[in-house]
């Protein structure tokens, strides 16, 4: 029998896995027996701050997804690149190159390691920084950014550890600057239109919902173009958790008003056994290497279920170890009926659909399309993600150009964000029920619920 680990002994061993620094008292606010830090700054119901003509952008990161994010900036009006940050000089001088094949100014370079992104920030008069970095970085460049009077926005998950998603609320709130979790899958065709149905009211009250990120990335962990310095695998071999929560997080809190008259109150996590990453290695390098002789702490699948203030339960799974075929797994559920992405499209309403049958959820595309891409749909072809990475880069501008609330902000990305540390600390004391933070510190009861936008 496994002996239970009481709260020390799971601190020295995360701190052990070289990420134990984010479960301590702060970090594990809101959790049972532990209270939420009691921040010095006041929440804020929406954020409002004075309209950018020219929105100065420092980018951080100009690897996979920052490159592509880069290229959608340079194709949006009222945006200057004036700095670019990474730590290698070949992206540097491709992204200046980018700049200048688009008629723009060649941005300032920063190069001279890991934490130049502080020198932009200094140097810089910047309104907006943008990173698209390893995980454990997000935070530290977008706090930077906000101390030095720029907004912020990262690429997901927005926060890794309790303590990071306090901090960056304490920060955006001390500051009065945005800081935008980057979750482009709220900007996908089929989760938007499924966002319209709820707001119409189609599936009725909202029950239940299904969502998680199922994408087997063996190849990006071990693959070549990373291998060995994928930050990844770092997190899969400390870290029994479920690592990428936001994707299939990120449309189900919009569609259930979470932080907006809506909560999430607790969860239950657990996981499989960890095979697949030891397997693959095993496969690749051979019974004697390093990686094959190492232990991965993160499970196969993990499965953590959240309980909202309404009473609505979601089921949020993730997967990245095994042979699969990608899905978020996306099911949303109402007292009328209930719809799916994956594996394919049907939808059931009743009253409307055959008893018993699925219809496919394309009849239904005309009358529910979301109005972001009636408005944005060409502007976006050839983007990145079949065109949802553009809509949420011109909706950040868009957002700052005007003035306006930003359609997710500070406390969104650290609601949802927070899975990371909850479903970890959930699962290291045997599926224990873990209290979930709330980061509006009781303003989700007043916040008002993200409407139908346009462009």
């Amino acid at each position: 029998m496994k002996k239970r680990l009481n709260r020390r002994d799971f601190l020295k061993q995360s701190s052990a896995a070289g990420l134990g620094v984010a479960l301590g008292s702060m970090a594990m606010g809101g959790c049972a027996g532990v209270k939420q830090p009691q921040l010095k700054t006041k929440p804020v119901e929406h954020l409002v701050t004075p309209p950018i003509d020219t929105v100065r952008v420092g980018y951080v990161g100009i690897g996979n997804q920052g490159s592509g994010h880069l290229r959608n900036l340079l194709r949006i009006e009222g945006v200057e690149m004036k700095a670019v940050c990474d730590i290698r000089e070949e992206r540097i001088s491709w992204a200046q190159k980018e700049c200048e094949k688009a008629g723009k100014p060649k941005p300032t370079g920063y190069s001279n390691g890991p934490e130049d992104f502080k020198r932009m920030c200094d140097t810089e008069d910047l309104d907006l920084v943008y990173n698209a970095t390893p995980w454990e970085w997000h935070v530290p460049i977008s706090v930077k950014a906000m101390e030095t009077g720029s907004h912020a926005a990262t690429e997901i998950p927005g926060a890794i550890t309790l303590e990071e998603c306090w901090e960056t609320v304490e920060t955006a709130e001390k500051y009065q600057k945005h800081y935008c979790t980057m979750e482009n899958c709220n900007y996908d065709r089929t989760e938007l239109m499924l966002f319209n149905m709820v707001r119409q009211g189609l599936f009725g009250e909202l029950l239940h919902a299904e969502c998680g990120y199922l994408h087997d990335l063996r190849g990006w962990k071990f693959g070549k173009a990373y291998f060995p310095n994928d930050w990844r695998l770092k997190h899969s071999i400390r870290r029994n958790a479920d690592l990428y929560p936001t994707h299939g997080l990120g449309p189900v809190a919009q569609w259930m008003n979470i932080t907006r008259g809506n909560t999430f109150e607790y969860l239950v996590s657990m996981s499989s056994p960890s095979l697949g990453l030891k397997r693959e290695a095993v496969k690749r390098y051979g019974k004697e290497h390093p990686l094959a002789r190492t232990d991965y702490a993160l499970g196969d699948v993990v499965s953590t279920l959240i309980k909202t203030n309404k009473g609505q339960t979601i089921l949020v799974t993730h997967d990245t170890n095994s042979p699969r075929p990608y899905s978020r797994k996306i099911l949303i559920q109402g007292t009328k009926g209930l719809a799916r992405k994956y594996p394919e499209q049907k939808i059931f309403i009743e009253g409307t659909s055959r008893r018993h049958r699925w219809k496919d959820l394309s009849d239904y595309n005309e009358q529910y399309k979301h109005p972001l891409l009636t408005s944005l749909e060409k502007k976006a072809e050839g983007a990145g993600h079949g065109g949802m990475d553009f809509i949420e880069d011109y909706r950040l501008i868009q957002c700052l150009r005007e003035g306006k609330p930003t359609d997710s902000d500070v406390y969104d990305g650290a609601t949802i964000s927070s899975i990371v540390a909850l479903s970890e600390k959930s699962i290291a004391s045997k599926s224990t029920s873990i209290e979930c933070p709330d980061f509006t510190r009781g303003k989700w009861k007043t916040r008002k619920p993200l409407g139908i936008v346009t462009a």
